[in-house]
């Protein structure tokens, strides 16, 4: 998710899914999903083509710079109106929206776009299991459990702190879930996210600045990192808005289970990353483990 919006799985966007439409609305509502999962990894694979020049910190920049740019044009933030009890969560946000993604590109560089990102579905995973006593939520983390194990499994090639990055980056996604409920309840609209896509955007800037001084990027290199913010970030929010209001929100999240896999497959086509059978082995397993849990809660 590495969407910047305040997107994600079905735990964290049911309780803001109105009543969905049917039809050619419906049908509409689900080539978005597709185009929407799509935009948002081959946005990522594009960053990743920037990190020779700009480095993951510097494509991070500029994605939040984006993010900023759109969200606070679509949601409008009152700043002034914000009171003490408002602020905090947004000012949490902001730190664990910023901390997500880098944590996410500097694991992307390091162990590939598919583990990357499978690792950091887990976060979202942890929440939709969270507090369940059904035997099948057991079963599903257990099956997650298992490829995650043989995702982090030694090897003389393994990259440790990559996966820790990943694992970091999932962390701080399931913060993002929780307190994105937080800052809803209390801000109206997506006020409070953008306010924090606006913070986190100022608190990056050192950062751009310290990557022009230490090397001057080149026009590709930021093209690249700009078209990373606005499909991995823009078009995902504004698609999520769209999406919502058309499928069920259980439809939603299976369907973003399904993001591990289109990384996997956009890191092998754009940037030539190949995995192994036991790696989409592995990969498979989280994503029928969130599935799974989500099919059965429809029931």
């Amino acid at each position: 998710m590495d969407t910047a919006a305040a997107s994600a799985p079905a735990s964290g966007t049911a309780h803001a899914s109105p009543a969905p439409e049917s039809g050619g609305a419906r049908l509409a509502g689900v080539l978005t999903m597709v185009g929407c999962g799509v935009s948002n990894q081959v946005g990522a694979a594009l960053g990743s083509l920037a990190f020779p020049v700009l480095g993951p910190a510097g494509v991070v920049a500029i994605r939040q710079y984006v993010a900023a740019i759109v969200l606070v044009a679509v949601a409008r933030p009152r700043l002034r109106s914000f009171t003490a009890r408002q602020w905090w969560p947004v000012v949490l946000l902001a730190l664990v929206f910023g901390t997500m993604n880098l944590s996410l590109y500097t694991a992307i560089d390091r162990i590939g776009l598919g583990l990357a990102v499978t690792l950091e579905f887990l976060g979202p995973l942890a929440i939709a299991l969270a507090g369940s006593r059904r035997r099948v939520d057991a079963c599903c983390a257990l099956i997650a459990g298992l490829g995650v194990v043989t995702l982090m499994r030694p090897q003389p090639s393994a990259d440790y702190l990559g996966m820790g990055l990943g694992l970091l980056a999932a962390g701080c996604w399931a913060s993002y879930i929780l307190l994105n409920r937080t800052v809803g309840r209390r801000i109206p609209g997506a006020q409070g996210s953008a306010a924090a896509a606006g913070l986190s955007a100022l608190a990056f800037l050192p950062v751009g600045t310290a990557v022009v001084v230490r090397q001057p990027p080149t026009a590709g290199a930021v093209g690249y990192a700009i078209a990373a913010g606005i499909l991995a970030s823009a078009v995902p929010y504004l698609a999520d808005v769209f999406t919502l209001r058309r499928v069920p929100a259980q439809v939603f999240g299976l369907f973003m289970s399904v993001n591990p896999v289109l990384a996997a497959l956009a890191g092998w086509i754009m940037l030539g990353q190949d995995l192994g059978w036991i790696e989409w082995a592995a990969i498979g397993a989280v994503v029928a483990a969130n599935a799974l849990s989500i099919l059965v809660a429809r029931r």
